[in-house]
This record gives structure tokens, C-alpha cells and sequence, in this order.
């Protein structure tokens, strides 16, 4: 006979797993992010004040993504189901990181940076 809470038990490893996993991939997105960010933006032919300028709006753009990120996956997450909403703002900030390794101009690069910060905290 099968125990019915090794299903369960196996469920919330799963989700104890994926939410750490994503976790680690959003840390190491801002620390990339951040170490990146100036070399990017310099081969995007941005240099002196410019480069500082559009540096700090990417930032801001990027903090706006997750301030709006958190209040709205967070609500949904409540509505759907966390586990299911974990992994559809996982694969949409993936996306987005991807794009962002694509960009040709700092408007593009912004928007990107604000839709790779719609993550959930929690």
C-alpha cells in the first residue's frame, strides 16, 4: 500500500526545489546585472555622463519591475496557486534576460530590465 503523504512530502520538496532554484536565478540575475551593466551599456555607444545616466535608469526600471512584480504575482499567486505562478514568472524573466543579451538600444534594454524584475518574493 502507497502512504499517501510521500505524494505530499514529494510535492513540497518539488516546490522547496523550484522556488530555491528561482530564487538563485534571480540573485544571480541582479548580481549580474550589476557587474555588466556600465560594459553593456558602453558597447551600446554610451559613454561619460550618459553612461551613469542611463546606467541608474536601468536600475530604477529594474526596481520598478520588482516592486510591481511583487504586488502583482503575488496577488495572482493567491488567486492560482503559487507553484503554478512560481514557474510562469520564472519562464517570463528568462525571457526577458535572454532578450535583454540582444538589445541594440537603451530604451529596448530598459523595458526589458523592468519586465525581467516582475518576479514574485515570496
Amino acid at each position: 500500500m502507497r502512504d499517501p503523504g510521500a505524494a505530499t512530502n514529494r510535492a513540497t520538496y518539488l516546490a522547496v526545489l523550484v522556488a530555491a532554484l528561482g530564487y538563485f536565478v534571480d540573485i544571480y540575475d541582479l548580481i549580474l546585472f550589476s557587474v555588466i551593466r556600465m560594459k553593456s551599456l558602453g558597447e551600446l555607444g554610451l559613454s561619460g555622463e550618459a553612461l551613469t545616466t542611463q546606467g541608474l535608469r536601468l536600475l530604477d526600471m529594474q526596481m520598478y519591475g520588482m516592486l510591481l512584480g511583487g504586488i502583482l504575482w503575488g496577488v495572482l499567486g493567491d488567486k492560482r496557486g503559487r507553484l503554478s505562478v512560481l514557474f510562469g514568472s520564472i519562464l517570463l524573466y528568462s525571457l526577458a534576460n535572454i532578450l535583454n543579451g540582444m538589445v541594440s538600444d537603451v530604451d529596448t534594454y530598459a523595458w526589458l530590465r523592468l519586465v525581467a524584475g516582475r518576479r514574485p518574493r515570496g
